[in-house]
């Protein structure tokens, strides 16, 4: 699948800022950095919904949840220091699991630099896969494509 046509009113965009320590010895986005930002986009969306942690304690049960799955292309480097957008959608969400599509686009929203997928599964503390919440689901379906 192309990201290039996507709507940009799907899922949300957030602006984040590819730092000096960002990048490799060549001045580009290092490959490990986009799981990195990609997290860091989507904590502050759930963030804005009060889920977080305070004082390492989840404020939700949906906080509990692993990376099963993350694949990206990489379609142009990221060059040099700046910001940059990330955009994230809901593709679906089964009983355990949740399936988000994402790109990091240019400022301006011209150029995708890379596209991919991530698979989350909530799991309870013993880390057994278990149901999403309902209020989890209601605000991940906010992103659905």
């Amino acid at each position: 699948m192309t990201t290039a046509t996507l709507d940009p009113t799907t899922g949300t965009i957030r602006r984040a800022v590819v730092h000096i320590d960002d990048l490799d010895i060549v001045g580009l986005m290092h490959n490990a950095r986009y799981a990195l930002i990609l997290e860091r986009a989507m904590a502050e969306f759930w963030a804005e919904h009060g889920y977080s942690f305070q004082n390492g304690v989840p404020s939700s049960p949906d906080m509990i949840a692993a990376v099963r799955e993350f694949t990206i292309t990489y379609h142009a480097p990221v060059r040099g220091t700046g910001p940059i957008l990330v955009q994230f959608w809901l593709d679906g969400m089964g009983e355990t699991s949740a399936v988000y599509g994402f790109r990091f686009l240019s400022e301006d929203g011209t150029t995708v630099f890379a596209d991919g997928r991530r698979v989350m599964v909530k799991m309870d503390r013993s880390g057994r896969p278990t149901p999403w919440t309902e209020q989890g689901r209601e605000i991940a379906g906010s992103l659905s494509r």
